[in-house]
């Protein structure tokens, strides 16, 4: 009984996701136009605020960049959050790659109550972490020892030089949340929204490594230039 609740409840919350995030078709662009838009709306935003002093300096040295532009979490006892993400990488020469696309969420069970929207930007710091996430699906804090650090309101810089995580998250949110963080969160390729942008079958490293392919969409070429 324990499991067919907990099977309900999750089967819920994924179709209340899919209904936050439906558009009429050509309302506002495509899904990931929309995405992408979003979250350079949302990295200018944060990166602006000084409430976040960690983020400009951390981002200015990372070598990828995962954003959330909107995480949605409802819980009671069992809970669930789930979000679409852009992640972008920089190279040896400075310059960054065009975004491929990600889905961040999770599941968890205890003392938990409430529910908000997040904003969340995710500063990949280390070889390690950017392999980790690049092609598949990853656990933060549990997948082959990755680190995460997660910073909040008024955290410098300095504070998080010393942690020496893979990465580090910046959370900016809106709502009653008690309970669980982004430990345990799982970060995946979005191979169908990969394919509607470029064109073609490319796996996230073709998007971001390889950078063997692109794409002529004026939200690819905003958000890049929004990059640090």
């Amino acid at each position: 009984m324990r499991n067919l609740r907990h099977s309900l409840f999750i089967t819920l919350f994924v179709a209340l996701l899919s209904l936050t995030s439906c558009r009429s078709a050509g309302e506002f662009g495509s899904e990931t136009d929309q995405l992408i838009n979003r979250s350079r709306i949302t990295f200018k935003s944060m990166m602006s605020d000084n409430q976040y002093p960690g983020l400009v300096d951390l981002a200015s040295r990372a070598k990828a960049i995962i954003i959330v532009p909107s995480q949605l979490r409802a819980a009671f006892i069992f809970g669930g959050s789930g979000g679409n993400a852009v992640m972008l990488v920089r190279d040896s020469q400075n310059k960054w790659s065009p975004p491929a696309f990600y889905t961040l969420g999770g599941i968890s069970f205890g003392l938990q109550i409430g529910g908000n929207s997040s904003e969340i930007i995710i500063a990949i710091m280390t070889e390690r972490g950017l392999n980790a996430v690049l092609d598949r699906q990853v656990t933060l804090g549990a997948d082959a020892g990755l680190a995460i650090g997660e910073l909040g309101k008024g955290v410098n810089a300095s504070t998080a030089i010393g942690l020496k995580a893979d990465m580090y998250a910046f959370a900016r949110s809106e709502g009653l949340y008690l309970g669980a963080s982004l430990e345990g969160s799982v970060i995946a390729p979005r191979h169908t929204w990969n394919r509607q942008m470029y064109g073609t079958q490319v796996s996230p490293r073709n998007i971001l490594i390889d950078r063997s392919v692109s794409s002529n969409s004026q939200s690819v070429s905003s958000l890049i230039a929004a990059m640090p």
